[in-house]
């Protein structure tokens, strides 16, 4: 497992389009997207557009940014951090991660990612929502270490077990993500709320 980037193995080689001409445009960074993540876009009535996980989108025209999950390390995927880097620094348009996306976008944030000694598996994980009350079921396996995170970004979400981080937000700019699957069918559907919120800020941009 170790060495071998299983991103590029299971992303698409040339860009996908679904529901064209559907209304807000949303560029997926294909990491080995689950199918219900698209679903859930399609269904909130925007187009997507898939992109192989390297591809250079900081020039094309869209709304927001989605960065699917996908197995593997992401320390194998750094020219999708520059990318996301370059996207960063020349536009304030959304962005929201899943899982591999979380872990880029940390990664992107200046933050370091470890593998956890006991894995989260199943999908019994309690994880609150920072600065609320709000606790959710998940389904996740990975971490970021949020005190490597730039002074510009801060926790999202925690995993009330082990306190480890489970999602990042920007301060100030329509930009966050989850660990954990918000459109897990096998599991918990009560996070399906961040496609609402990414859609929500894509009709504010």
């Amino acid at each position: 497992y170790e060495g071998v980037n299983f991103v590029d193995r299971v992303s698409v080689k040339e860009i996908v389009r679904y529901n064209e001409g559907a209304g807000r445009k949303v560029v997926l960074v294909d990491c080995g997207v689950k199918a219900n993540i698209i679903r859930e876009l399609i269904q909130r009535g925007v187009e997507v557009v898939r992109v192989p996980w390297n591809y250079d989108y900081t020039d094309m025209e869209f709304d927001g940014l989605f960065l699917a999950n996908g197995p593997g390390d992401p320390d194998m995927c750094s020219e999708a951090v520059e990318i996301i880097r370059k996207q960063m620094s020349r536009s304030r348009k959304p962005i929201c991660g899943i899982c591999m996306g979380n872990q880029l976008l940390s990664k992107a944030a200046g933050a370091t990612i470890y593998k956890l000694k006991y894995g989260h598996r199943g999908h019994n994980q309690p994880v609150r929502m920072v600065g609320t009350e709000k606790c959710f079921i998940c389904l996740l396996y990975t971490s970021v270490d949020a005190r490597t995170l730039d002074k510009d970004w801060e926790e999202l979400f925690v995993n009330m077990n082990d306190a480890s981080n489970e999602g990042i937000r920007h301060k100030e700019n329509p930009w966050f993500s989850s660990q954990f699957h918000p459109e897990a069918c096998s599991g918990p559907v009560d996070t399906e709320f961040m496609f609402d919120k990414f859609v929500e800020t894509l009709k504010q941009s």
